[in-house]
């Protein structure tokens, strides 16, 4: 998420409604093997589950045909030149994890960048005091071990292609540095790695493709519903067992959205995959204090938000075509405008039972900050307080 870059954009076009190759084939398994069976719970939304997930209509299920949802949080810090979770150098990883389960979250969205997977690329900002098991190792190692002690917690992970490079978001899902093929090959290794571990649920193709991107257009440089069909395809060919999250664009047909958060043209033209029933479409969202869309200004908000948003991305679910994760949505909660975004939001959550990552556990996002206070320890309890409701029981 870069939402600053996001609100320059728009104010640039002038538009008022729109906003914000790897050598290792090291093969990974945890201590435990794979995640044992979590259960279910009666709303639908099981914990953990068991095994792999699939989709069955607008629900995810795992490998016995039960619903569950994926209520989470995203941790960033990989996709930046620190190529680790910001935070290990005040908490130790443990505490991390530790906290998220007895928080209620269920899953983690890790982003990621290519550049992290660049031999040059190395570790920074970890304090090895308080995370003696992490020195000495290169930045997918240091992934693994988070990956493993999330998985002896029954949390699940989805791997998030963040940005190509550690500095700055791209519009489309290749640069002149980092191609397409690139983004396949690691993918094809990631896939490749951690084969057998459903901790490792699924990946979010790209995040936030938005500007020049399309969906449908048949422009093959442009058109991120046909690139989301190589890379997915590309993916399957080594596990067609995981869940493949398929982020939406900005603009449609002139109707502006958030970065990667407009699914209208999605339902008319899906992301058609070799192995069927593994996509989960995924939009952000945001409030007011990000970028001023023009229904937060609505005389009737926030009771048109519902609208906005079966219009944009929740008819996806509404119609049973296909599950929707909410990616990315988050606030300081500084204003009352946000405060009545984030409630009907979650009561919108609640009701049509979809799965999210929440932007973010880290206090360190500028726009939104996190579920942790700045000192890294307390929990901000307006904001859990909030999301409480809708987190998967």
């Amino acid at each position: 998420m870069d939402k600053n870059t996001q609100r320059l954009a728009v104010l640039a076009l002038g538009i008022s409604s729109a906003l914000v190759g790897c050598s290792s084939q090291t093969f990974f398994q945890t201590d435990g093997g794979t995640i044992s069976d979590g259960g279910t719970n009666s709303d639908g939304g099981g914990s953990t589950g068991s095994g792999y997930y699939h989709t069955s209509g607008a629900q995810i299920v795992d490998a016995n045909g039960s619903p569950v949802r994926l209520t989470g949080v995203s941790w960033f810090g990989m996709e930046t030149d620190w190529f680790a979770p910001h935070g290990l150098d005040k908490q130790p990883l443990s505490f991390m994890l530790d906290k998220m389960v007895q928080l209620g979250y269920n899953s983690i969205r890790i982003p990621f960048c290519s550049q992290m997977f660049d031999a040059a690329s190395t570790v920074k900002n970890v304090d090895y005091s308080k995370n003696p098991n992490l020195q000495g190792k290169t930045p997918i190692q240091l992934l693994d071990t988070l990956i493993e002690q999330a998985g002896a917690r029954k949390l699940r992970v989805i791997l998030d292609r963040h940005r190509p490079d550690a500095y700055s978001q791209s519009e489309l899902w290749y640069t002149a540095a980092y191609s397409e093929q690139r983004l396949m090959d690691d993918f094809k290794m990631l896939a490749t790695r951690y084969k057998g571990n459903p901790t490792v649920v699924g990946f979010d193709l790209h995040n936030e493709p938005h500007g020049q991107a399309t969906w449908g257009s048949g422009v093959m440089a442009t058109d991120w519903r046909l690139a989301a069909e190589r890379i997915g395809t590309a993916i399957q060919t080594v596990n067609p067992e995981l869940l493949l999250f398929v982020e939406g664009i900005e603009n449609v047909s002139g109707q502006y959205y958030w970065w990667g958060g407009n699914h209208m043209a999605t339902g008319q033209n899906p992301v058609r995959l070799p192995t069927p029933n593994h996509v989960v479409y995924s939009p952000h969202d945001y409030p007011a204090s990000v970028y001023g869309q023009s229904w937060f200004s609505a005389a009737n908000y926030p009771n048109n938000l519902p609208g906005v948003w079966d219009s944009y991305w929740g008819y996806l679910v509404k119609q049973n075509i296909a599950p929707v994760w909410i990616g990315e949505f988050g606030s300081k909660l500084q204003t009352t405008s946000d405060q009545k975004w984030m409630t009907t939001l979650v009561s919108y959550i609640v009701a049509n039972r979809l799965s999210f990552a929440y932007w973010c556990w880290n206090p360190d996002s500028g726009d939104t900050g996190g579920i942790l206070a700045d000192d890294w320890t307390t929990v901000n309890q307006n904001k859990q307080d909030i999301i409480g409701p809708a987190l998967a029981k």
